[in-house]
């Protein structure tokens, strides 16, 4: 039976994307952190715990994105009050360790993305992907051959870092925090742009030359916007959206909405021509 519970929940990880790299699941009433399957090797960004009694459930998600999910076996037997009640206190308790988890690994990843940031140099003008994108290194340095990109909060604190490789690979620092972070690029005035990747949040900025927040990645998008919003409550917010038209659900432009929404902003939507073969 427990092996069952175990593939259940392997596939309940599967579908979220989620899947660990290697390994199965044990329920222990203890945090594992295992690599994502789609992670770079060495990374342990997601987590899981499991409990088999009063009834098989589990929660698990991911330190890289925030995300968090619950899962409980489909078969469940009619759990008395105190059985329920001992659930309840059971994903407390999780709760409670995920997030002295969370705290102990964005603490590790800050004090090392302060000590690589102090070791970078400042980006060299003629880098192959500044080059590509033809945009300037605003706010980014260097370290080796990869542009490094900070990512802070709203409040100027440090969290984590982004590489970008000479061939536009990109990757960010294991264990981070990125929700509601940043990397800010000119001083705010009466408009503020939000864009995801570094490279159009540079070419939005030199092209209209208001201050122009990179949040990396869509589902920041509505993190970022509301720390934006707190900082500058009277400021004219444009969240610049990917338009992804091919791939479906269009999530850079869904996301967008959703941010822009969330902060009474605007959104703005890059359109590309048709042509007719």
């Amino acid at each position: 039976m427990i092996s069952d519970h175990a593939v259940a929940l392997a596939d309940a990880m599967r579908a979220a994307g989620l899947e660990m790299a290697k390994g199965g699941v044990v329920f222990d009433g203890r945090i594992h952190r295992f690599r994502v399957a789609c992670d770079k090797a060495g990374s342990k960004n997601g987590w899981y715990v499991g409990h088999l009694s009063p009834a098989p459930a589990a929660a698990f998600g991911s330190w890289k994105t925030g995300e968090s999910h619950t899962w409980r076996a489909e078969a469940l037997k009619i759990m008395s009050p105190a059985e329920l009640a001992e659930q309840r206190r059971q994903f407390e308790a999780v709760r409670h360790q995920r997030a002295e988890e969370e705290a102990r690994v964005h603490g590790e990843a800050r004090s090392k993305a302060a000590r690589l940031w102090g070791m970078t140099r400042p980006a060299d003008a003629s880098h192959p992907y500044l080059a590509r994108k033809g945009v300037k290194a605003w706010g980014v340095r260097q370290l080796r051959e990869s542009l490094v990109i900070p990512a802070r909060d709203a409040s100027g604190q440090l969290h984590t870092l982004q590489f970008i490789g000479a061939d536009g690979g990109k990757r960010l620092l294991t264990g981070g925090r990125i929700k509601g972070c940043y990397c800010a690029i000119g001083r705010p005035a009466e408009t503020l742009l939000l864009a995801e990747g570094f490279a159009t949040a540079a070419t939005l900025y030199e092209a209209t030359g208001h201050a122009t927040a990179c949040a990396f990645n869509a589902g920041n998008l509505l993190p970022v916007a509301r720390a934006l919003r707190a900082k500058f409550p009277r400021l004219r917010i444009i969240v610049c959206a990917d338009n992804d038209a091919n791939t479906p659900g269009n999530p850079g432009l869904t996301r967008a909405r959703e941010a822009a929404l969330a902060v009474h902003g605007s959104v703005a939507v890059p359109e590309f021509e048709v042509r007719n073969k």
